[in-house]
């Protein structure tokens, strides 16, 4: 108890120490340039900062405090925190410079501590639900969207978007994140990012790296060989760097080829600033730190969240005894202290200061999450044309799903407390990770208002033979299935409880079933040649259930196409026991989703990048060529249906036999186009060389054989065009190279 008093007084201390005030504050501002000095560029306004502030103020700006009481009994918040967030970072008045304050964002503004601590805001959908709209237009309205709402609730740094790789489909966070491709994970989060940063605050890139599972998080040794590294995780976080521009990218809390992400100099060093050129800071997860002067020298800038770890490795205390030791360098304090400046500068923080004080346009909120949500829906089988529901339905069957009541989304951190109660309380885990969180947006009550003159009657699903007996009675049966996910667990590929058996039961009770999914990522479906339609939902967010309920009744063209592989069993999996744990080779290495199937020869139950619509979309027309910048292909997509749509167009490129890739095709470029029925447009698809090389050690850099390459212009990874060859030549990248 003693040194918890101590630990205690030593943070009260520094927080004191940071707010003169009265004739002493007048004094020292006299003799000071203050932040807001706009002079120079950001690394310049940085080193003028630094050379006026003491060690103790450099050192404040290096260790993050968690923001709510929620933490364990020995931790107060910080009184300048904003209560139930992720984070504080103490300013130093004196010099104009204003606190962090920090808040999960992946998903909107996010609230810790659990319901009593809930700040109500707009919860845009799932990470797959936004990647799935292969628009990183909508990508870019949906984080500007969430970095609005932080800026009026007083938050200027975002700890999102969340870029994690799906390679383990039980990834209880792979709601989060943004699927299993490279390409399309890192376009999508970096446009995210730059809406988010849009509003003069810091986003933050997230978990660096290969956090791609809860189980072991915080002890797993997750080991991979560096060129296949560089080709899958690396290249999805470089990207998403390249498009966003964070400010901050957070470390992770497992090891990666046997040293803690925060503390490994190749990741936080070498890759990161070195051959990437990144010039943001680097902050821990909240508890991921584990040295102070090795982390410090690897490339570690800021240690986040004590009060929840057991330890505060970059405590004023132990850095300054790293110091006297030797085993840290004063300009290494420099550096730290002054990347996170340059990032405040750069970014608005202290230009443009938040003040808590702004008005939240909750209508167009929910708007941008309505147009993302339905935009991100997969319509993955449609049988008979089953939907949309035929104006001829005069009674329908709505089961399950607390459908009568909201939609679900995922728990843990990135929770986002809607305005309005939880639709659905009391549903276990009622404490961390959960609670489990409704929005208020009923898919039954939208579909009621849509379809005034159909008799719509709800069976909650508890009593299978009660739920059959309804469906039999009706013309049409819509059952949601539920799987909820969330951060510090893995998931089984299943939806909860007994729901595989509900969908069983009724689909033999009535044909005319139609499954709407609500989940985290891929679920098993042994039901799936039973029903005649399946709707995939993901989390659909705070207007979730009016965007559902469009899509099922037509007044919305579903556009959505997956951005994972459905599996059809786990011994499809690269790992189909358990997730991976504690010390684990990545023997898959870049051969990752639809690559390791396609490598393998498997069939999934729905193939990456599928996707349904309403109407019927042609290519015609392709072509390749090489310009100056590259390889750029052009081709015409036709709407050659009877109803306006969108599409999502991808581009897939083979290589020749001795290329060493890691699959037979890769992702190589897309485009999103909506056309109005019998109308045309070109598109034309530029493809980052990156994506025609391997990674090569020895140089080191990117290296491209010369032979032929051939691409496809495909509305799937298994549904592609005539191909059209192109000769290339070798071409080598330095890992420095930038688009």
């Amino acid at each position: 108890m003693a040194r918890v008093a101590k630990r205690k007084a030593a943070i009260a201390g520094v927080l004191m120490g940071m707010a003169l005030s009265g004739p002493a504050a007048a004094q020292v501002a006299a003799s000071v340039t203050l932040a807001r000095d706009t002079t120079g560029s950001p690394a310049e306004r940085a080193a003028a900062m630094l050379a006026q502030m003491t060690q103790a103020e450099k050192l404040t700006l290096l260790e993050g405090y968690f923001g709510t009481d929620f933490a364990p009994a020995n931790f107060t918040m910080p009184p300048a925190a904003r209560e139930g967030s992720a984070g504080y970072v103490p300013g130093i008045p004196r010099l104009g410079i204003p606190p962090q304050w920090q808040t999960d964002a992946g998903l909107g503004v996010a609230s810790q501590g659990g319901a009593k601590q809930k700040r109500a805001a707009t919860a845009l959908p799932s990470g797959p639900a936004t990647a799935a709209t292969f628009d990183p237009e909508l990508a870019y309205a949906g984080g500007r969207m969430i970095g609005r709402e932080a800026r009026a609730y007083g938050f200027n740094v975002m700890l999102g978007g969340a870029v994690n790789l799906l390679r383990e489909p039980r990834n209880g966070r792979n709601f989060e994140y943004a699927g299993e491709d490279p390409l399309l994970a890192g376009a999508i989060v970096g446009a995210e990012i730059a809406g988010v940063q849009s509003n003069r605050v810091i986003s933050t890139v997230k978990h660096y790296a290969l956090n791609d599972q809860e189980t072991d998080r915080g002890t797993g040794n997750f080991i991979i060989d560096e060129a296949a590294f560089r080709m899958s995780d690396l290249l999805t976080f470089e990207l998403a760097i390249e498009r966003g521009h964070p400010g901050s990218a957070m470390c992770a809390y497992n090891l990666v080829n046997g040293l803690h992400a925060c503390e490994s100099p190749f990741l936080l060093t070498d890759v990161l600033r070195r051959d990437w050129g990144w010039h943001g800071y680097v902050m821990s997860d909240w508890g991921a730190a584990h040295s102070t002067a090795a982390s410090a020298n690897a490339g570690l800038d800021q240690e986040s969240g004590f009060g929840l770890q057991s330890d505060a490795w970059f405590g004023p205390d132990k850095l300054t005894a790293a110091l006297a030791k030797g085993e840290l360098d004063p300009a290494r304090i420099d550096l730290m202290a002054g990347r996170i400046l340059a990032a405040m500068f750069a970014h608005g923080l202290i230009d443009d200061p938040v003040t808590g004080t702004g008005a939240i346009d909750v209508a167009a909120n929910q708007a941008v999450a309505q147009a993302d949500a339905e935009a991100g829906i997969v319509l993955l089988k449609n049988d008979g044309n089953r939907l949309p529901i035929a104006a001829g339905a005069k009674r329908i069957a709505v089961i399950g799903g607390h459908a009568d009541k909201g939609v679900i989304s995922g728990g843990g951190s990135s929770q986002v407390y809607p305005d309005g109660e939880n639709a659905v309380p009391g549903l276990k885990p009622t404490g961390w990770p959960g609670p489990v969180v409704f929005n208020p947006s009923s898919p039954l009550d939208a579909l009621r208002k849509l379809l005034p003159g159909t008799r719509i009657d709800y069976a909650s699903g508890d009593d299978p033979a009660a739920a059959a007996k309804l469906a039999r009675g009706a013309d049409l049966v819509i059952v949601f299935g539920t799987q909820w996910a969330s951060e510090s667990i893995d998931v089984p590929l299943h939806l909860d409880g007994a729901q595989d058996a509900l969908i069983d039961t009724v689909a033999a009770a009535n044909r005319n079933t139609v499954v709407v999914l609500q989940t985290g990522g891929p679920v098993l479906m042994p039901w799936a040649g039973k029903v005649p339609a399946i709707v995939e939902a993901w989390y659909p967010g705070r207007m979730g259930g009016a965007a559902i309920a469009n899509i099922l009744t037509g007044k919305i063209n579903p556009s959505g196409h997956l951005p994972m592989t459905f599996p059809r069993s786990l011994d499809q999996l690269p790992y189909p026991g358990e997730p991976r744990k504690k010390e684990a080779t990545y023997s898959e290495g870049a051969t990752v989703g639809y690559k390791w199937f396609d490598a393998k020869g498997l069939s999934p139950q729905f193939p990456f990048g599928h996707g349904l619509s309403y109407t019927r979309f042609t290519y015609s027309d392709l072509a390749v060529t090489r310009t100056d910048a590259g390889v750029v292909a052009t081709l015409t997509v036709t709407n050659s249906g009877e109803r306006a749509g969108a599409d999502a167009v991808q581009l897939y490129v083979s290589a020749p036999p001795d290329s060493g890739w890691e699959a037979p095709k890769r992702l190589a470029g897309f485009a999103k186009v909506v056309l109005w029925p019998g109308h045309s447009t070109r598109v034309s698809i530029a493809v980052d060389p990156r994506l025609l090389s391997v990674w090569d050690t020895s140089v080191p850099g990117w290296s491209r054989v010369p032979g032929g390459y051939t691409f496809s212009a495909a509305h799937s990874s298994r549904d592609l065009g005539k191909g059209v060859s192109i000769q290339l030549p070798a071409e080598r990248l330095s890992p420095q190279w930038r688009p």
